[in-house]
C-alpha cells in the first residue's frame, strides 16, 4: 500500500509547506540528509513553475515500495498554459523567469526518473522518483 499526501499551490507559501511536506515524507522512508535536500530542491522547482505559470496546481507526494526497494515518487499538475517548447525546457541554462535555468534538467538530474506530459492549453503534469540505495 503507498501513501499519499498533497499540498495545494496557490501562494508562495504553499511552495514552503510543499518542500516540508516532501522533506518529512523523504526523513520517513529512510532518505539520508543529502538526498532530502536533492527531494525538497526538486519539489521546490516543480512547485514554483506552478506558481509562476499555471497560477494554481497540486503537489503530491507518493511512498513507494516495490520488491523490498522503497522510494519517493513526486507529481506535480496543473490545468496552465501547458508547456509549448518541452525540448527547449530540457535544455540547460534556459529559463523565461530570469532564474538560472537549473529548472527542469535539474530536477531530471536529481532524481532517478523522470516524466513529462504536457499538452498546450491543457496543462502539465511531471512525475519523479527518488529510489533509496
Amino acid at each position: 500500500m503507498n501513501y499519499r499526501s498533497s499540498v495545494d499551490i496557490y501562494t508562495e507559501w504553499d511552495i514552503v509547506a510543499a518542500r516540508q511536506l516532501g522533506r518529512n515524507e523523504a526523513k520517513a522512508v529512510g532518505f539520508g540528509t543529502v538526498d532530502q535536500a536533492r527531494i525538497t530542491t526538486a519539489i521546490s522547482e516543480l512547485a514554483r513553475n506552478i506558481y509562476l505559470y499555471a497560477g494554481k496546481g497540486k503537489i503530491e507526494i507518493e511512498r513507494l515500495s516495490s520488491n523490498g526497494v522503497h522510494g519517493i515518487a513526486i507529481i506535480a499538475q496543473d490545468e496552465g498554459p501547458g508547456i509549448a517548447d518541452v525540448k527547449k525546457v530540457m535544455e540547460d541554462g534556459y529559463s523565461t523567469s530570469g532564474g538560472l535555468g537549473a529548472g527542469m534538467p535539474g530536477v531530471k538530474r536529481l532524481m532517478d526518473e523522470f516524466y513529462l506530459d504536457t499538452e498546450p492549453g491543457k496543462g502539465t503534469s511531471i512525475r519523479v522518483v527518488k529510489w533509496l540505495r
